[in-house]
């Protein structure tokens, strides 16, 4: 559990950081995934998934 700031600003725990690979400096984004949940990733993520899903739209 963490905190919002007044400033609407939160300290992303360690772990979660850890397992996102998140690092200082990284841009992180806020999406919606398809079951109405918010998925927290970082901009490299989010291309990645995005190159991989076009990818397999375009296959045969």
């Amino acid at each position: 559990m963490v905190s919002v700031t007044k400033k609407f600003q939160v300290t992303i725990p360690r772990e979660v950081r850890e397992d996102l690979n998140i690092k200082s400096g990284d841009r992180i984004v806020f999406v919606k995934n398809q079951e109405g949940n918010w998925e927290l990733m970082t901009i490299t993520a989010l291309t990645k998934r995005m190159l991989e899903s076009a990818n397999g739209e375009m296959d045969p």
